[in-house]
């Protein structure tokens, strides 16, 4: 190798050894500020003096409480007052003795009464015209008519087969309206009048209730017959099997009425 060959060798090895002697070293701390900081998918450590996350309790729906179903009780009703009864004054009146007394049931004024043996004998002769056969006197076709005309109706004359629904019928037209029935007894020779009733349930209430007790007048009291038996005193109060030994299904072959046989009520109906 020349003299100048060598020179310039040591030359380069001078420079190198230099170089790297102005390279400055890098601290780890230093290093690691230049890197992106790795973040970990697990969730912080749960601390204990952390407050528990607020829960809201589910809010229960109320379960409705079935109301308990209404049970019939006794109940009554009755028309009749002291002084309305009014006996017929023959043996033939009593469609018109019957008039008199549900005109007293009904009077709310009680300055009217109507009881006078006059009277009785023109309200017959009435209700005698407007029966369907006045051979036979009057009828419960010409009483109903006489309860209109006087201002007391409406009613109509109903023939029922069932002798419980008739009982539930005329008590619950007198509940609905204030005003006695008429009942035709004795196979359509006699006729009362029904002025209340009790019963198990009220008629407004329960459409099954059952009548225990019919409050009647009967207008031949005190004498009643041989054969249908004894009148009860007025506003007695008859079981349904007392009152079904004379109140019974009307017969067709004494006069017509156009109904089919049953027992036969003068109804109220109500007021339009």
């Amino acid at each position: 190798m020349t003299g100048a060959k060598l020179r310039l060798l040591v030359w380069f090895v001078t420079l190198a050894t230099l170089l790297s002697a102005c390279t400055p070293v890098a601290r780890l701390e230093e290093a690691d500020a230049g890197r992106p900081i790795e973040s970990s998918a697990l969730p912080p450590a749960a601390r204990d003096d952390a407050a528990a996350p607020h829960r809201t309790a589910p809010t229960a729906t109320p379960t409705p409480v079935p109301k308990p179903r209404p049970v019939p009780r006794p109940f009554a009703l009755n028309l009749y007052r002291e002084g309305d009864f009014v006996p017929q004054y023959t043996f033939e009146w009593c469609v018109a003795a019957s008039i008199q007394m549900m005109h007293n049931v009904t009077d709310g004024t009680r300055t009217g009464t109507w009881a006078d043996r006059g009277q009785q004998g023109e309200l017959w002769e009435m209700a005698r015209a407007r029966s369907s056969n006045s051979f036979n006197g009057a009828n419960p076709l010409g009483w109903a008519k006489v309860l209109n005309e006087v201002g007391m109706g409406p009613y109509a004359v109903v023939s029922i087969a069932d002798y419980r629904e008739a009982l539930q019928t005329a008590a619950r037209a007198i509940a609905k309206t204030g005003r006695p029935v008429g009942l035709v007894m004795w196979r359509g020779r006699h006729v009362w009048v029904m002025s209340g009733f009790q019963s198990i349930g009220d008629p407004a209430r329960f459409p099954k209730f059952s009548v225990t007790g019919i409050r009647v007048q009967d207008p031949l009291y005190p004498y009643g017959d041989v054969k249908w038996g004894p009148s009860p005193a007025p506003n007695a109060l008859l079981t349904p099997e007392q009152l079904a030994q004379q109140f019974v299904v009307r017969e067709p072959r004494r006069w017509s009425s156009g109904l089919p046989a049953g027992y036969m009520l003068v109804l109220p109906l109500a007021k339009t």
